[in-house]
């Protein structure tokens, strides 16, 4: 199995902190007319809105972020990394095309779409089977994952055509997509300090 460069740790780790800090301080910017709970994220990054700016850099670090996690993340399958890249671009994507301060955005709209579609397959697809695989990459969590995610994306869509608790439902499926990277190359470390301990057992 192909090790991980330590500074994915960095790349994964930063991504649901910036995400998370990015509509923590966008929304205090905002104040009092915005509701965390019934209206999107990228509310916060609409043109006009008092904390657009950090909002929009949020979603341009999470997505230098992925893309990085995705070039490092060397055990995972190819066409699971290929998935994370593309989530990394369509939240540049997101950033590059922001929604409209009232209304929908088609355009906006589609590449969102993509990003939470790609997203909820990069684990699945991402997936080693065999004794060596890592505890992340391994067929089962990486199913699980997978089927939280494709779970909360149809819960964010009810909510969203309901005019409910859409922007709580984006919250928790955006968050779990974006720690989810983190918990994979955490358990890409583990799997390679256990390998090399068992090592240094066989040479004694």
């Amino acid at each position: 199995m192909r090790s991980v460069p330590k500074w994915v740790l960095l790349s994964s780790g930063c991504a649901p902190v910036a995400l998370i800090l990015g509509w923590l301080v966008a929304a205090s910017l905002q104040g009092s007319p915005y509701d965390p709970a019934a209206q999107t994220i990228s509310v916060l990054a609409a043109p006009g809105a008092s904390g657009s700016w950090v909002m929009t850099a949020a979603f341009v670090v999470l997505g230098v972020c992925h893309l990085l996690t995705a070039w490092g993340l060397r055990p995972a399958a190819t066409p699971g990394r290929v998935a994370l890249a593309a989530g990394g671009v369509a939240a540049l994507g997101v950033a590059v095309v922001p929604a409209p301060s009232s209304g929908g955005s088609l355009s906006h709209g589609s590449v969102a779409a993509v990003g939470f579609t790609v997203l909820a397959a990069w684990p699945l697809l991402a997936a080693r089977t065999g004794d060596a695989a890592p505890w992340g990459l391994r067929p089962l969590p990486s199913a699980g994952a997978t089927g939280v995610m494709a779970l909360g994306a149809a819960w964010f869509l009810i909510e969203l055509h309901q005019r409910g608790a859409a922007g709580a439902a984006e919250r928790a499926v955006t968050t779990l997509q974006s720690v989810w990277p983190f918990v994979v190359v955490l358990s890409c470390f583990r799997a390679a300090g256990r390998g090399t301990r068992q090592v240094k057992l066989v040479r004694r």
